[in-house]
Parts: C-alpha cells; structure tokens; sequence
C-alpha cells in the first residue's frame, strides 16, 4: 500500500449500530426502493466491513477450543498470531450481510459480537481490544493508552480535528478518538480529558449537565463556559438549535477560536427525528428543535475545522440508530438514517462548494457503522410503500429470549435480538484514496471483499501519510503488532 498522502482532509461517518437491512428500510420508507435512495448508496466504494474485537474473538476460540487472543500474544515484540475466522466466520456469518447473502446463520450472528468502545477504538487506533475499552490496549495495562488517528494527524501534520455526535459527547464512539480510558461507563473521567487536555478543535454532542448530570460534572462545565479557548454552543430554552449551532460556528471561525457544541435531553441524547405514517409522502421532522440537526452540527464542525489550511479529521455519529435498535423501535431508527443521510448530502454539498481549499481530491469520506444490532429482517410478502411505517406496538412481554420494547404484529418487519450482532456492515467511500480500501478486500478473508474494521483505520492513516506512533504499518501475514 503507498504510503504516499491522498487525502489532505478525513470525514468518517459512522451510524452507530446500523446494518444493510436498516439501511434498506429507511430507504424504502424515504424514496420507495431499497439499494439506491440514500446519498451513500450513491457513493462509488461498496463494501463490508468484519467488526469483532477481543471479547467476541475470544468467546468463539474458546468454543473452538483454540487458543485466547491473550494466550496468542508474544512479550518479546508485542505481537499476536489470530485466526481471523474466529472473530468473524464466512461460512458462518456470510461472504456479505443480509440480503445480499442468506446463508448467514442467526444463532452464530446473534452470540457474540463487539460493543461500540472497542469497535471505536478498532477504528481510531487500528487495535482490537476489549469490550469497554476507550482508546486501551486489551487487558488494561497500567501503559496501554492508545494514540487515536485525531491525535496523531495533528502530532504530524498539525491539522485540526473534531468528533461531532447525536449522543453524548463522552459516550463511547466520539470518546474513542478524542480521549483514553478503561472503561467507557467513566463519562466524567472522560469528559474531562476530552476538555481539559486532548481539546479538539471541534466538540458537538449530547451530555449537557442541565438535562443529564450523569456524562460531565459540573467543574468541567464552568471550566468549558470560561474558557478562552472554546466558543461555546448550548441548549437554550425556545431557541432553534441549528440557529445557535450557525451563529457560534461564524463566531469560532471569525476568531480563530475553537468550537463545543453542548446539546441533549434527559437522557443525554439528541432526540430522535419522528418520521410520519403517510403513505406516498415521507415527512420527518426534528424530535426537539432546541437540538440540532447532525446536518447543522456537521456543518459547523466542518466552517471552524477548514479554516486550518494544513486540512482536518472529523468524526461524525448518528448514534440514535444503536439506541432505537436496542429496543426494535423500527420508527426511531428510520428516523436517524434519514438524519444520518442528511448529514451525508450536507457534507458532499460542503465539499462541493466553490471557493475553498476542499474538494474531492484532497478529501475522503467514509460511511460505515462500528457493529449490527437487532437482526432486523424485512418481509418482503408484506411490502410497506414510500412513507408507511408498519404497525408498531409497545411491548412488556417476553418474546422468544428477550423483552422487546416493541412488537410488529401485521409482521412487516421482524427482529432477532435487543443486542449488537456480528453481522457485516456496509462500507461506503468517495473522494481521494477511494482505491486503498479495494486494495485490502479480502486479506484477512480469502475468497470475500471484506475488510476489518481495523483496515479502515489503515486505509485513511496511508490516505493521510501518517505515520502509526502505535504500531507499524506493515502488510497484514497473519501477524500484526497490537
């Protein structure tokens, strides 16, 4: 793989616990076909991505009576020799997710599967690790906090970097580019780091202390509103949250400063856009206009990060999609697609516009998810049409191995799990360094087109020209350093 920089500039985009099969749902509901509404469906890189991290490798080797990933790791270079069909099995799980490959088996998909810190810290430190990890080596050593590719970018090329998310801002995913720790339940450990020594350029997230005091404390939140450094963007009571999210981005631009964004509800989250049971005429509307839209958020990040000229890292997460799937609320998840594709279009529209140092040469974006959840299927003997939502009822009872929170009795759509699944996400990309992901296609599984999710780190560190200050970047043989 060159090691020659492609991409000035990353935006990886990241719909939290988001599998093909949301995806095509949200796009029948919101356009009325399957495979070709979204704007990401439009980009010219298809791909899958395998997720697993320590936790699911080592639960299926101790199935197969094959060696932990601990007990595969040499101390004289740092190294371990994996099967990397034991963290994710093709002719288990599926060549490609559902439907475009049926022969994955539900039980093998729904045991065992990585939670968003690790695959976070996969994806922004190229390491497998365990479940909970935050930017950690597996096994918690006392020195194994993990550089992210935020930190490196700007140890190297002196660029800017951002995390913007629908959840809170020390939840799992944009905790693991911008902050270190052993356990992601430790919000206001990391929130603290986040705010007091990585500073990004860019912050925008849920968590704010006067809706949830459970993700910051109220020190670190006198320290954000006094400081110098910050301009700061918050919830305010009957004010649009895009207006106050536009106005302090012109604000941060204009002066050189940085940008927080302090948002969310009750339960620290922005609330999920409400889509409408109107057949033929799709309609989602903001679930509380005192919250941004994840396309306003994007947007500001991107005004304040491009003002560096040496270029940018930005992170984006829909995370409501995890947080509907988890309890089968097929309504709140078509709900954070259609603002996941919003922010999509927002950005290729950002990086269209004339006038500035970006454009598709000099940047790459990346639309992926870090796991499945649910083992949602549609049924495609009860098709909904453009704009219907099938029949969605509360639900208190258990239902085969789980409580769902909801049921679908007419059985439009049916669900598997309240859990993350080991299903293959989707990969999307376009723009400069595109062809690196072609590249790495089936390397750890001959025979497929999948990746790692830890390649997809790989390929925007190449992209970019740095160098890995965790490890080397040699081509995988069986043995990587981690």
């Amino acid at each position: 793989m060159s090691s020659l920089p492609a991409a000035k500039n990353v935006i990886l985009i990241i719909g939290d616990g988001m599998q093909l099969e949301h995806e095509r749902a949200s796009s029948n509901y919101l356009f009325g076909n399957y495979s070709s509404g979204l704007s990401f469906q439009k980009f010219p890189y298809h791909g899958q991505s395998s997720t697993w991290d320590v936790t699911t490798y080592n639960k299926y080797a101790a199935a197969a009576g094959k060696a932990s990933w601990e007990a595969s790791k040499s101390t004289a270079d740092d190294t371990t020799t994996f099967e990397a069909t034991l963290g994710y099995d093709p002719a288990r799980g599926g060549k490609r997710p559902y439907p475009l490959d049926n022969t994955g088996d539900a039980t093998y998909l729904e045991t065992a599967a990585t939670d968003s810190a690790a695959a976070g810290t996969a994806l922004a430190s190229g390491h497998k690790t365990d479940d909970g990890n935050i930017a950690w080596k597996t096994g918690d050593p006392e020195n194994g906090r993990l550089l992210t590719i935020a930190e490196m970018y700007r140890n190297q090329k002196k660029g800017a970097i951002g995390v913007v998310s629908t959840v809170p801002f020390s939840h799992a995913t944009p905790a693991a580019f911008v902050s270190h720790n052993k356990s992601r339940n430790n919000y206001k450990d990391i929130a603290r780091e986040i705010i007091n020594v990585v500073k990004p350029d860019v912050v925008i997230g849920g968590g704010h202390p006067s809706y949830s005091m459970s993700h910051m404390n109220s020190l670190d939140y006198t320290i954000l509103k006094n400081s110098g450094e910050y301009v700061l963007a918050e919830r305010q009571t009957g004010v649009d949250g895009n207006t106050t999210m536009a106005a302090k981005a012109t604000e941060a631009a204009a002066n050189g400063k940085k940008l927080f964004g302090l948002f969310g509800n009750d339960g620290g989250q922005f609330d999920y856009p409400v889509p409408s049971n109107t057949p033929g005429s799709p309609s989602v509307v903001r679930g509380n206009s005192e919250n941004p839209s994840l396309s306003e958020a994007s947007k500001a990040a991107l005004k304040v990060l491009s003002q560096n000229k040496n270029g940018f890292f930005l992170m984006v997460e829909q995370g409501d999609i995890d947080w509907a799937n988890h309890a089968n609320d097929f309504k709140s998840m078509v709900g954070g697609v259609y603002d996941l594709n919003e922010t999509v279009k927002s950005i290729g529209a950002f990086i269209d516009q004339p006038g500035d140092n970006l454009d598709w040469n000099n940047t790459l974006v990346i639309v992926t998810s870090d796991h499945g959840n649910s083992y949602m299927r549609i049924n495609t003997a009860k098709p909904l049409q453009k704009g219907q939502l099938p029949q969605q009822d509360a639900n208190s009872v258990v239902v085969g191995s789980y409580t769902p929170a909801f049921v679908y009795p007419n059985g439009e759509v049916s669900y598997g799990s309240g859990s993350h699944t080991n299903e293959l996400p989707r990969v999307y990309a376009k723009g400069a360094g595109t062809n690196l992901l072609s590249a790495l296609e089936g390397s750890w599984y001959p025979g497929t087109n999948i990746i790692d999710n830890t390649q997809i780190y790989k390929v925007m560190m190449s992209g970019m020209g740095l160098a890995d200050e965790n490890r080397s970047m040699a081509a995988w043989n069986g043995s990587l350093s981690f």
